[in-house]
């Protein structure tokens, strides 16, 4: 062979190999897509999803890319966005499981009036719970966290001082469990997605609002309303759940490496990070409302107790509605302020 002839030779042989190598880290590059309802610079979106999936890519080495998707940018509404991971239309989502009412029996126990307060604590118990009393309520996704908000309370165009001012008070909820304990309490249930918050306020299709101080800013609730009602104690009004959840084949058709880098960040301590996010955003809401000078009414310990009276029956609600699907809703409700007690401390 002459040299020119060899020389020829080697340059293909290094094309070829190049090539490959391309092709195969092409190959071991994985691109994940990650849906959600809120707009980008809410607090879960900003200060959570973000961070995590940054912290894939990094720990993947790159070979993990993670694309969000903020603000239902793929379509669909909110309620459908657990049915999207499962389903496969995208590989992650986040998403309010009170939006699909009676799908997660079990975990709903935690949307119960006056059930928990800190959010890191009650993500941390509400994620153990899941793995002890609820895993198969999510038995068709890989389930990365499942986490709560702080604590609920009322941002309304009226103020709320007692029960008595609430009744007849066109409050929007955030799950069946909520609409029951808003009609207990007096008030008229009108049940919508948080992303529809701002618009019903400001055409008055609400009077006021239950959501967590955290949210308020990326919907401008302390613009729109001048009210902000909290409750004695450590638990507030109620809370809701959120999944974060990852369709099963686009897991399982990772390598081994990159299982074990998801697998590292799913669990308790994924949710503890969520649950800190939400109280974070929690004093960066109140703050806001506060530099506002709008209104926050503080129900002494008597007061509250008597809404704490009122909304009891909700839970007894509860337990009947389970008992029907052969579920102990007494026990789950004890073992969820067991966990939240221990997380507590």
């Amino acid at each position: 062979m002459t040299f020119l002839k060899r020389r020829t030779a080697m340059t293909v042989m290094g094309a070829v190999a190049l090539a490959t190598l391309a092709t195969t880290a092409t190959a071991q590059t994985v691109t994940l897509r990650l849906h959600q309802m809120l707009p980008p610079q809410a607090t879960i979106p900003a200060k959570a999803l973000v961070p995590w999936a940054q912290k894939v890519e990094a720990e993947s080495g790159g070979k993990i890319k993670v694309q969000l998707f903020h603000a239902m940018q793929l379509g669909g509404a909110p309620p459908q966005l657990f049915d999207q991971a499962k389903d496969g239309v995208v590989d992650f989502t986040w998403t309010v499981l009170g939006y699909t009412p009676g799908r997660f029996p079990k975990t709903e126990v935690f949307e119960l009036p006056f059930m928990s307060g800190s959010a890191e604590a009650s993500s941390r118990a509400i994620h153990e719970y899941v793995e002890k009393f609820a895993a198969d309520e999510f038995k068709d996704v890989k389930l990365i966290a499942v986490h709560t908000h702080g604590p609920g309370l009322f941002h309304t165009k009226t103020p709320v001082t007692g029960l008595e001012s609430l009744r007849g008070m066109k409050v929007r909820g955030g799950s069946r469990i909520i609409n029951n304990m808003l009609t207990k309490l007096g008030a008229t249930p009108v049940g919508m997605p948080v992303p529809a918050v701002t618009e019903a306020l400001s055409k008055g299709v609400i009077d006021g609002t239950t959501i967590p101080w955290e949210v308020t800013p990326s919907l401008k609730v302390t613009e729109l309303v001048k009210n902000h009602t909290t409750f004695a104690g450590n638990e507030g009004l109620y809370t809701q759940t959120f999944a974060f959840s990852m369709n099963k084949a686009s897991y399982d058709k990772l390598p081994a490496d990159l299982k074990a880098v998801i697998d590292k960040n799913s669990g308790v301590e994924t949710a503890a990070m969520f649950g800190r996010v939400m109280d974070e955003g929690d004093k960066v809401g109140r703050a806001i409302a506060e530099r506002a000078k709008n209104n926050i009414v503080a129900l002494d310990v008597v007061e509250t107790q008597r809404w704490r009276r009122t909304a009891a029956t909700v839970e007894t609600d509860w337990i009947n509605e389970v008992k029907a699907k052969g579920i102990d809703g007494a026990k789950l409700a004890a073992e969820a302020r067991a966990l939240i007690a221990k997380h507590s401390k």
